[in-house]
């Protein structure tokens, strides 16, 4: 594992929430970071752009006051997911009030860019970039991103296909920064063992869909409870790149989740009439056999971890078993 910056240093458990589309709000960001794990949304879920200024004010406001109560406490920080891309007109005015909000982590989608990454530097942030390839992490890290977010096979929403131990492993040969792992982690055990192959972090998305705080319809929610890794569809139909999606959500929409065609990938859309057609589609990765229950977010953080302790209580007793062979 890597050195790491202070600001992500000290989480009670090495957990990055992923920026659900549409879904994260700033409830649930506040939420997961009271709870020790780094809160994320994406900027663009801010609607109108004038209410972004509106959430940084209130995550912000709210995480101080959590701070000043529990100083033994601390929450950990928050992240603002933005989406480097074409198609994003707000980019620049929504990085703007990051800056103004000295947000503490950015993390980049679908492009890399010089100038966001020095915009976050101004104020002392950090940049985790996500990518699916070794290929795109170099481009990401030339143009001077900090951190790395590897989206391998099996995560929610635009995923990668590359199994997490040779995407994790090719990354660790040349690079000895920040690792966030994403893909199919719904369990203690596997943040253990994003650990065991070189990430600093899991990166869990999908399984906070189903907590009380996310901004997701009741039905959503529960469809997530009673799926597994069978009712996932991988797909570029909906916005131009591939993703997993629920199979029951496709159904309800009119169309066989075995039988959808291709799209074209020139003409990604995120936020725009595309996706507003699209908006009862409903993202999701292949970790959800270990969702059970609605939770609370915090609650959810505080099942992981438990689970994250066992596993590491139950390494520990194998190894020294081993040992004493």
């Amino acid at each position: 594992m890597s050195n790491l910056p202070p600001v992500l240093s000290g989480l009670s458990l090495p957990v990055i929430a992923a920026p659900l589309f549409i879904i994260s709000c700033p409830r649930l960001v506040i939420e997961q970071c009271k709870a020790g794990v780094i809160g994320s949304m994406p900027a663009l879920n801010a609607r109108p752009a004038a209410q972004l200024d509106e959430w940084l004010a209130e995550i912000t406001e709210a995480l101080a006051a959590h701070d000043r109560a529990h100083p033994e406490r601390p929450a950990a920080p928050f992240a603002v997911n933005q989406i480097v891309h074409k198609s994003n007109a707000r980019l620049e005015e929504d990085m703007a009030l990051c800056v103004k909000y000295r947000v503490p982590v950015i993390i980049t989608s679908l492009g890399a860019r010089t100038d966001i990454n020095d915009a976050a530097h101004s104020y002392g942030g950090v940049v985790m970039h996500d990518i699916i390839n070794d290929r795109f992490a170099r481009k990401a890290i030339e143009k001077g991103a900090d951190g790395l977010i590897a989206v391998a096979a099996g995560a929610g929403g635009h995923a990668g296909t590359k199994s997490p131990f040779a995407l994790v492993q090719e990354l660790r040969e040349w690079f000895d920064g920040p690792i966030a792992l994403s893909g199919a982690i719904a369990h203690g055990r596997a943040v253990l063992a994003a650990q065991a192959m070189g990430a600093d972090f899991a990166y869990i998305g999908s399984p906070f869909i189903a907590t009380v705080e996310a901004r997701a319809a009741e039905a959503y929610k529960q469809c997530i409870v009673d799926s597994t890794s069978d009712d996932i569809v991988y797909s570029n139909l909906f916005t131009g790149v591939h993703g997993n999606y629920l199979a029951p959500s496709i159904r309800n929409a009119g169309m066989d989740p075995d039988q959808l065609p291709e799209s074209d990938p020139s003409k990604m859309d995120f936020g725009g009439d595309k996706s507003k057609a699209w908006k009862d589609i409903w993202g999701c990765g292949q970790g959800i056999g270990a969702v059970k229950a609605v939770l609370p977010a915090a609650a959810l953080v505080q099942r992981l971890a438990a689970e994250y302790a066992q596993a590491r209580a139950e390494l520990d007793a194998k190894q020294s078993a081993a040992s004493a062979a």
